[in-house]
């Protein structure tokens, strides 16, 4: 993609990996638009990033998308890039009582908020970029966040589907595939003791500028040629087994 001169949405935009690709992308020259559920999250964003242009917008829901992509259709019609980077993280077991209700959360907004969007957006004319944030735990699934991690290897999957399907329209398809970085993804200092999100946007945008379809980052970057004779030792040790 051009790294410049896009008008760029990027949902959950205000915080973490968002809020981090939007300063980046603002730097290249591009306008970008961040939604976020959080209206206080997203004033903040505002005052560290002046130009940043926000939309409060609950993805969990089918009203919230398609009242998002009504107001881009109409407020923001040279919308080019569409980043699929809101996610969310829940710590639990199976057994919990609340699994269900927390389970729902995570799909509805890991899995069905890209999806809708990425449907609404294709039939907006000035698209030409998906851009869909998945995760090394679409390799190896972590046993404390079971749900989170099938959801972004069903993202994964269904973005390896999508690149296909939008290469005859001229649109192009990437994945971003950060491993664990210092973020409250989760909840707060959960990560503390992961890579800043700085550098995996600075890797990110060196393999953007190269024409990759696939931007990863240390440890994504080997399990994304990994096999199983590498990725099951790997899953043994992150989740303590035998």
């Amino acid at each position: 993609m051009n790294l410049s001169g896009n008008k760029i949405l990027i949902t959950g935009g205000a915080s973490g990996i968002g809020l981090s690709l939007a300063e980046r992308f603002v730097r290249e020259g591009n306008t970008v638009i961040a939604c976020g559920r959080r209206a206080d999250v997203l004033q903040q964003a505002s005052a560290k990033v002046p130009s940043l242009v926000t939309r409060a917008c609950d993805l969990a829901t089918d009203a919230d998308r398609e009242a998002l992509f009504r107001w881009i259709s109409a407020e923001h019609p040279d919308t080019s890039v569409l980043v699929n980077n809101a996610g969310i993280q829940n710590w639990m077991a199976v057994t919990d009582e609340d699994f269900m209700a927390r389970a729902r959360q995570e799909l509805a907004i890991n899995v069905e908020a890209p999806l809708h969007l990425t449907s609404l957006f294709l039939k907006h004319p000035a698209l030409r970029t998906v851009m869909n944030v998945t995760s090394g735990l679409a390799f190896v699934p972590l046993t404390k966040v079971p749900v989170y991690c099938a959801t972004k290897a069903f993202l994964r999957s269904f973005t390896l589907s999508l690149r296909e399907l939008c290469r005859p329209r001229g649109i192009e398809v990437i994945e971003l595939i950060p491993p664990a970085l210092n973020t409250d993804l989760g909840g707060k200092g959960l990560h503390d003791h992961a890579p800043p999100v700085k550098d995996f946007v600075d890797a990110v945008f060196a393999q953007l500028a190269a024409g990759k379809p696939e931007a990863t980052f240390a440890f994504t970057e080997a399990l994304s040629r990994a096999g199983q004779d590498v990725i099951q030792p790997i899953f043994s040790r992150m989740n303590q087994l035998g």
